[in-house]
């Protein structure tokens, strides 16, 4: 990373902390990944159901002059599994308004995180600053509290029934009496067991995560508890440095998450599809290119001479709550790094505030079933942090939260940049679409030139399974995006759907 002092840049989150916490390590004179690094702790307080260093991640790192590198962080499934009597595996169902959803929850449905030593690895290679320097904003809101934002209380109320699967947990979340609530907006939640486990990793480095006092309590939870983490897998983990897979569409190229995760493999597809359409009649061609790669993968994904087989055979895939941040320099230097810990296991690590993840709890990740899953291998991934540059220079971060969305919000605002030439703040809140299995959801907005009449009547007319959306919502992903642009300007835009923030520091 190129190692000039940085005097302006672009920082978008998912939390105005997270984000204030990048810009305040700007500010002391740290590298783009030093302020990620920053705002990934900070978002383990903050972000809580979305980000934990029980969890896992990717990073697409752009140093000025140099290739574009991706670092693997996920999570890995344990080495060996219990007997299914013996595990802790519950469904809970958690509430989303219209409709509920089942998750496993328990130490049985945890898989083997990589996010603290992912982050070490990114500090050894690309950082500046000490590691206790990085930590210090989120171990302040850890400690001192912070205000519950509405979408935070949303996610809350959301998850409740994981959020209060344990008494301890109950009580960190807000939920101090039978039939009381979890924290809603407003509400100060204070984390003084996170601030000291920060803290440790910080001072003893990832070796407490790896071989350590914290990986010893993860490996005692989960053997107390009916889970399959020892504490061999977590001395095993490593994170992986990846060639990534490339994506153009028209003066944009950019740089993805390559397999065995799956989500860059899909874009870099889509944008294949897309290539040769313009601004004009956008939506249905946009709407067409993800059909058909869903199409595809979706038919034949084991086939390993295919476009996607290498993706699809890499592991099974994890879709579920993500948190995203993108920072991009004066200099040209880009990070887009997104981290998910499923929901959480239900269960704090005991005395560290945290949750393991619980990825070995969906059903996406066990198409033959629940515990089908080959011991020791690398989960893949829905995720797709993207860093790029211009034909003419500049550069690019983005990335999306969203489920299997995040491969089509991506692509749509991509699409918004180099077809459109949008700037970031528009290209992000422009109306957006998914098609899955067929079906078209698309946020009904008629929007000037964006999202005209002629529009939407030729998307109807296109897939007569659909669903109008009437105002924009986190069900379409939550892109952060920053960049540098060619004439020397940066922008940041963060996602409305999910609460985004965008500075310029």
């Amino acid at each position: 990373m190129t190692r000039s002092r940085v005097t302006r840049a672009a920082v978008a989150a998912g939390h105005a902390l997270t984000a204030d916490a990048a810009a305040m390590v700007l500010a002391e004179g740290g590298t783009v990944v030093d302020a990620a690094i920053a705002a990934l702790w900070t978002a383990c307080v903050c972000e809580p159901v979305l980000a934990s260093p029980g969890g896992g991640g990717f990073a697409s790192i752009l140093a000025r002059g140099k290739r574009a590198e991706v670092l693997d962080f996920f999570v890995d499934a344990p080495g060996a599994k219990r007997r299914e009597e013996e595990i802790e595996f519950a469904e809970v169902h958690a509430d989303f308004g219209t409709t509920t959803q089942g998750f496993h929850v328990g130490a049985g449905a945890s898989a083997v995180p990589g996010f603290v030593p992912g982050l070490f690895e990114l500090h050894a290679r690309h950082a500046r600053l000490p590691m206790r320097v990085l930590a210090e904003p989120a171990i302040a809101a850890a400690r001192d509290g912070f205000t519950v934002s509405p979408f935070q209380a949303h996610l809350f109320e959301v998850v409740a029934p994981i959020l209060t699967f344990t008494p301890d947990a109950a009580r960190l979340f807000g939920k101090t009496q039978e039939g009381g609530s979890v924290h809603a907006a407003g509400a100060t939640l204070r984390n003084p067991d996170l601030a000291d486990a920060l803290d440790a990793i910080a001072r003893e480095g990832a070796r407490i995560a790896t071989h350590g006092e914290i990986a010893a309590l993860m490996a005692e939870q989960s053997t107390a508890h009916g889970g399959h983490l020892r504490r061999d897998d977590m001395q095993a983990y490593r994170p992986a440095w990846r060639e990534p897979v490339e994506a153009r569409l028209a003066d944009v190229t950019v740089s993805t998450n390559p397999p065995p995760a799956l989500g860059g493999a899909l874009v870099s597809a889509m944008c294949s599809e897309l290539h040769a359409s313009g601004p004009r009649g956008l939506p249905l061609a946009l709407a067409r290119a993800v059909d058909a790669v869903d199409r595809f993968w979706r038919q034949a994904p084991q086939d390993a001479g295919r476009l996607l087989a290498r993706a699809a055979s890499g592991g099974h895939v994890s879709q579920r709550g993500t948190t995203h941040v993108s920072i991009v320099d004066a200099d040209a230097n880009a990070i887009a790094i997104t981290v998910s810990n499923g929901e959480g296991n239900g269960r704090l690590v005991d005395g560290c505030g945290f949750m393991i993840n619980n990825m070995l709890g969906e059903e996406d990740v066990n198409p033959g079933g629940f515990h089908a899953w080959t011991p020791g291998e690398r989960l893949s991934s829905m995720m797709a942090p993207s860093v790029g540059r211009w034909r003419d220079g500049g550069a690019l971060a983005l990335g999306s939260g969203g489920s299997n969305r995040i491969r089509t919000a991506i692509l749509q605002v991509l699409a918004n940049i180099a077809l459109r030439r949008l700037h970031l703040p528009h290209a992000v809140s422009a109306p957006r679409l998914h098609v899955e299995r067929g079906f078209l959801d698309f946020e009904d907005l008629l929007v000037d030139e964006l999202f005209e009449e002629a529009d939407r009547r030729t998307l109807v007319e296109a897939f007569g399974d659909h669903r109008g959306w009437a105002k924009p919502s986190l069900y379409f992903g939550g892109v952060h995006a920053a960049a540098l642009t060619t004439r020397g300007g940066l922008e940041a835009a963060g996602d409305h759907r999910r609460e985004g923030v965008g500075r310029i520091c």
